[in-house]
């Protein structure tokens, strides 16, 4: 049975992109908005600025004073968030009903007005905060910069997604308030922005209010450069090695994948999940079940616009394992998978794996909008989220050895090896 989820959409006349989705289950009502600015619009020598802005975007606007977007909302019984990644910057806040308006008004004002309170002291009082951030979750975290090295690895110097979203401690010191003036003003506006609300709106009443406190904020957004072609699976293995105090050996072995949005990228997300994205899944019974040389294997693919996507897989050595011989299983595995296919069985887990998934975030109203406002921005079609599981059940086992063969081929694998050095008191890092 299809998915029916009701979306209306209208952009207004300064370009802002609007999405209403009804839903009187429960009266309130989320504001999702989606910005075209992530990681990879950072130029050289000012990473983390996509990132950086999250955080200034709540240190008051020209009539919002610093942390009262927060105080507002949540006096009002809300909770909001905001998040950044490769491709997009988010802001989101689900409130009652009677509060929508003030929702709406606090965004616009600091989608428009935010230079206003962009002073000196909130710059680096933020930076300080996104700084000590690094630290936490990436520097002082066992495998903390794993990802980094596997995004530095996988794509080349100078490639959009070759950062990541945190950026650099040296980029974020250099980072001057002209610089972060001139982000704003560069990607911060209604015609790089899609507002989508879900929930106890009728699409009228919603295009009306949204019109009301973002209509009158003018585009200024430059037009955006072109996405860049297709980036071609590597043709040789890379590796790179570090030795840690970490818990236990770790094998990070990435790919190439298609864009975002293909139906070739929905048959490597199955591909994956059959390698190792299920708790039945090859990799699972073989590593950790049957041999236990791996205390877990788990497998994703990430959707990407840019050209580009990632996939991946992590595998946790078992005590006592050698890495070597858990790389030889996969690159294994990798070959039968290309020659055999999935099994019936397999390709049935994955597909009703992939439906659970969706419908369990779709029932989230939260979710939902969040997900309106990904398609709307990076594909201009937000009735993706009543589509999307079409094309999942339409993978057939002679399409996950097409996409095998093509973007998951042994030799085109990156490796990032993480091996424990507790024991090891000059343990250094080696990088080939």
């Amino acid at each position: 049975m299809p998915l029916d989820y009701p979306v209306h959409r209208r952009t207004l006349p300064n370009g802002l992109r609007v999405v209403v989705s009804p839903d009187h289950t429960v009266p309130n009502v989320t504001v999702n908005l989606w910005v075209g600015v992530g990681s990879r619009h950072e130029q050289a020598g000012r990473t983390g600025f996509a990132h950086l802005f999250e955080h200034l975007m709540f240190q008051g606007s020209r009539n919002v004073r610093s942390g009262e977007h927060f105080e507002a909302l949540m006096a009002e019984g809300g909770r909001l968030n905001a998040t950044t990644w490769f491709d997009r910057t988010n802001y989101f806040e689900t409130v009652p009903k009677g509060a929508l308006e003030l929702a709406l008004w606090l965004e616009a004002d600091r989608h428009a007005h935010l230079l206003d309170a962009l002073t000196q002291e909130n710059l680096d009082n933020q930076r300080d905060v996104v700084k000590e951030e690094k630290r936490q979750r990436y520097d002082n975290q066992p495998y903390g910069t794993a990802l980094i090295d596997v995004y530095a690895t996988v794509f080349p110097e100078g490639h959009p997604y070759h950062h990541p979203t945190i950026g650099s401690m040296e980029d974020l010191d250099a980072a001057g308030l002209e610089d972060v003036h001139a982000f704003f003003r560069r990607y911060y506006a209604p015609d790089n922005t899609v507002v989508t609300l879900c929930g106890d709106v009728e699409p009228g009443e919603g295009f009306a209010l949204v019109e009301r406190y973002f209509g009158g904020i003018e585009s200024r957004a430059e037009e955006p450069r072109p996405t860049l072609a297709q980036l071609e699976p590597l043709t040789a293995p890379v590796r790179v090695e570090r030795r840690e105090q970490v818990p236990n050996d770790r094998l990070h072995v990435a790919f190439r994948l298609p864009v975002d949005g293909t139906d070739e990228l929905v048959a490597a997300t199955v591909a994956l999940d059959c390698l190792g994205g299920l708790s039945t899944s090859r990799l699972v019974r073989r590593l950790v079940r049957r041999e236990q040389s791996a205390v877990g294997a788990h497998a994703t693919a990430w959707g990407f616009v840019d050209g580009v996507s990632l996939g991946f897989v992590v595998i946790d050595a078992a005590p006592d394992a050698d890495p070597a011989d858990l790389e030889a299983a996969l690159v294994e595995e990798l070959e039968r998978l290309a020659a055999d296919g999935p099994t019936e069985a397999e390709l049935e887990a994955s597909i009703a794996q992939s439906e659970r998934a969706w419908l369990s975030a779709l029932a989230s109203q939260e979710e939902r909008a969040d997900l309106l406002s990904r398609y709307a921005l990076l594909h201009d079609d937000p009735e993706l989220v009543n589509t999307h599981l079409d094309r999942v059940r339409a993978v057939t086992a002679e399409r996950v050895v097409e996409v095998t063969r093509r973007w998951l081929r042994p030799e085109s694998r990156a490796v990032v090896a993480y091996l424990d050095a507790s024991g090891d008191a000059d343990a250094t890092e080696a990088v080939a």
